[in-house]
């Protein structure tokens, strides 16, 4: 039996593969989260961790696994730019994630939020609560996406759902760019073009050195004055002092956001930016998603602790 820290409360179900193989679950009655030197109190005495993005899991805490003891690191997401891989890999501990998982639920999520920010939804909601005056013909005038071009930064899974939904059921046009050639249709080799070129951009990138602020002040001004941008990917792969200075100025149409550079904090001028539809990273929660999220990544835990190589294991 292996003591396993589990940095918060999961969803119901979560811990299933966990409790079926007999290992003790170290964790908090409550909801708390654990501060960093807290976590590396913790690890000091468990076989394994399994965290959330919100859990900084550096060089530091890795390395507190008592004498070699920390075999594996599991994170509820498919992301992994909480955990430092290369330490990890140094010290021999194992790392999953949840891949495939929540690919359905976020490019749902990524419509939503291209409808809404293109429709000006979130405006008209507003404005609807506050008091609505009557139905006006030059009100809330949005912009179309059936039939529009739509443009991918990235195409993994999440990116490849999304355009299934835009091609299948609103008639667009998609573009993709990816560093490699994809082979598939829709394919443009320059970011700076497909900028140009859509009327939706919608960005499906993980963050590493090369992606942070990949879409910055100048490739904001390259997207047409009519243009949208959504990101469900990570917060900084956008500058997003940029992109309030574009919504301030009108040289994008508007914006929609799940993911922010500092997160829990959101820039003021963000907030106030006119047309800004802005979400609390909210992309892969249902519960059923969360749940099997969980599960997966328990289920990666219980692999490596029993001598195998999950399916789900990240390597650097």
């Amino acid at each position: 039996m292996a003591r396993i820290l589990v940095t918060r409360i999961l969803p119901a179900g979560g811990l299933d593969p966990l409790v079926a193989g007999g290992h003790d679950i170290v964790q908090r009655t409550d909801d708390t989260a654990f501060a960093h030197d807290e976590l590396v109190a913790a690890v000091g005495d468990v076989d394994a961790v399994v965290c959330l993005l919100t859990d900084r899991i550096d060089e530091a805490v890795l390395a507190a696994g008592g004498a070699g003891r920390l075999q594996v690191v599991a994170n509820v997401a498919v992301g992994y730019d909480n955990i430092d891989i290369s330490a990890a890999a140094r010290l021999g501990i194992a790392v999953c994630n949840t891949p495939g998982v929540l690919d359905e639920t976020t490019a749902d999520l990524a419509f939503l939020l291209i409808l809404a920010a293109a429709r000006l939804g979130w405006e008209a909601e507003r404005d609807m609560r506050a008091g609505w005056e009557g139905w006006g013909i030059n009100q809330y005038l949005g912009r179309d996406v059936h039939g529009a071009v739509l443009g991918l930064v990235g195409y993994d899974r999440i990116g490849a759902a999304v355009a299934r939904r835009a091609a299948g059921g609103f008639g667009m046009r998609v573009l993709h760019h990816t560093r490699h050639n994809t082979g598939e249709p829709g394919y443009t080799d320059s970011l700076d073009t497909l900028l140009a070129e859509s009327d939706i951009v919608s960005l499906h990138i993980p963050l590493n050195d090369s992606t942070r602020h990949l879409i910055g002040r100048r490739e904001l001004g390259l997207m047409p004055r009519h243009g949208v941008l959504v990101n469900t990917a990570r917060g900084p792969v956008v500058d997003e002092e940029a992109l309030a200075d574009a919504l301030h100025a009108g040289t994008i149409f508007a914006a929609g956001l799940d993911v922010y550079e500092r997160e829990p904090e959101v820039g003021q001028r963000l907030l106030d930016a006119p047309r800004a539809v802005l979400l609390p990273h909210i992309g892969s929660a249902t519960l059923a998603t969360r749940s099997r999220m969980a599960r997966v990544a328990c289920a990666g835990v219980c692999t490596v602790l029993d001598g195998g190589r999950p399916a789900n294991l990240v390597t650097a």
